[in-house]
């Protein structure tokens, strides 16, 4: 056998959480249009990537895949519960229902409008820093990178207060669902987990019906009011998807950024002496770790890539983290991570085409507040010498703690 036919995609490889790039590397290298076990496709390189996420003629709806193995588990699992559910959310849609949704929410996710929330971001990152200020030390993950998204997302939807420990729990249940791999066993608890989301959401709508604001969460029911321009059940969809979309990507980010920062001093010693770096760095640190390592397409007649015949049907897994670290794109010294990278705007980590991110500005905005104030006001941290505990998520990779000593102060 060839090298490439000894490859497999393997994210429970043994030091995979701590580093996939190496796997990626191999893949890119060897097999970029990897054919896996369950008959779906893994693209590794960067121009592949690209061409996939920008082609009009592919589909995000899972409806259109021809055979999954992972759709037949989960079908398998759910015939005596509802654990397969027709959300309708914009992100498993195509044109021209996908634009007709995103059209409803993205004056809230304008440029001006997100640089306009700023100040906001800034006074509340201020107040989690002083908070553990006197302690000396930090979990970046639970004291700032976890609670700041989640209230961005709840103020700008008008949610109200909610339990924020029991809502991420249920939400990282939930998005196991777009893990490549995925256990039975984490297929009931996402199920378990959407009702119990699906059961909050519906009193939090029907609350908001009672108290309207200036918010978004009231325009959508507006715009439900209005009849064809949002059902019901579009309107949940989308809640959900914005609420759990709308935090869950910027704690990696955070996280993430952090500690690939520490791990480098001499970027982390560059962002202390130039605060201003971190405006234009953030797009190194969203390339070199991105928050969410793989994007999905379905084709929708037979094509080609690199010479591979990808039939009508097939599932393509655009592997965002690989392609963000390849040479060809971004040079010999892709694995390195250097803050002035001239090119490094040019990653794929919030997709392209028409589902390019929509909260990439919120994102942007959150990392560059809460990375660059804690860089400016604990220049001395340093990371807990204990070993490094992850998500457990393959796509949506992250820390589950970053302990920090905040240094002299």
């Amino acid at each position: 056998m060839t090298d490439a036919e000894q490859l497999m995609y393997n994210p429970f490889e043994p030091g995979y959480f701590d580093d996939p790039y190496a796997q990626f590397a191999r893949l890119r290298e060897l097999d970029p249009v990897h054919r896996t076990p369950d008959g779906n496709w893994m693209l590794f390189r960067y121009d592949d990537v690209f061409r996939v996420l920008r082609d009009p003629a592919l589909s995000v709806d899972d409806r259109n895949i021809g055979y999954s193995a992972r759709a037949a588990q989960v079908a398998e699992l759910a015939r005596d519960r509802d654990l397969v559910r027709d959300e309708r959310s914009m992100l498993g849609l195509d044109p021209p229902d996908h634009d007709r949704l995103r059209r409803l929410v993205s004056k809230a996710f304008t440029p001006r409008a997100i640089e306009g929330l700023r100040p906001r971001v800034q006074q509340l990152v201020d107040e989690a820093l002083d908070r553990v200020a006197p302690v000396g030390r930090i979990d970046l993950i639970a004291d700032l990178a976890f609670p700041l998204p989640f209230r961005v997302i709840s103020e700008m939807l008008g949610m109200p207060e909610a339990d924020m420990v029991t809502i991420r729990d249920w939400s990282n249940a939930m998005v196991k669902m777009i893990d490549p791999v995925i256990s039975d066993e984490e297929v009931r608890a996402a199920g378990d987990a959407a009702e119990q989301m699906d059961r909050y959401l519906d009193e939090v709508i029907a609350w908001k019906r009672e108290h309207p604001a200036d918010d978004m969460l009231t325009d959508l029911i507006r715009a439900e009011d209005e009849g064809d321009r949002l059902t019901p059940a579009e309107l949940a969809a989308q809640v959900s998807l914005l609420f759990i979309a709308g935090h869950e990507t910027t704690v990696n980010l955070i996280g993430n950024g952090t500690r690939a920062l520490l791990r480098h001093r001499d970027q982390w010693d560059r962002v202390a002496a130039d605060p201003e770096l971190i405006m234009d760095g953030i797009e190194e640190l969203l390339r070199f770790d991105p928050p969410v390592q793989l994007s999905r397409r379905i084709a929708m007649a037979d094509m080609e890539i690199d010479g591979r015949r990808i039939e009508a049907g097939s599932f393509m897994a655009c592997m965002l983290a690989a392609a963000n670290r390849d040479p060809a794109k971004f040079g010999p010294d892709a694995d390195q991570l250097d803050l002035t990278r001239p090119n490094a705007g040019q990653h794929v980590s919030f997709g392209s085409g028409v589902h390019y991110c929509l909260g990439a500005s919120l994102a942007r905005l959150e990392g560059q507040v809460a990375i660059g104030t804690f860089v400016r006001r604990f220049p001395d941290a340093e990371l807990v010498d204990t070993p490094t505990v992850w998500n457990g998520r393959i796509n949506l990779r992250g820390l589950a703690e970053l302990p920090i000593d905040l240094g002299p102060g």
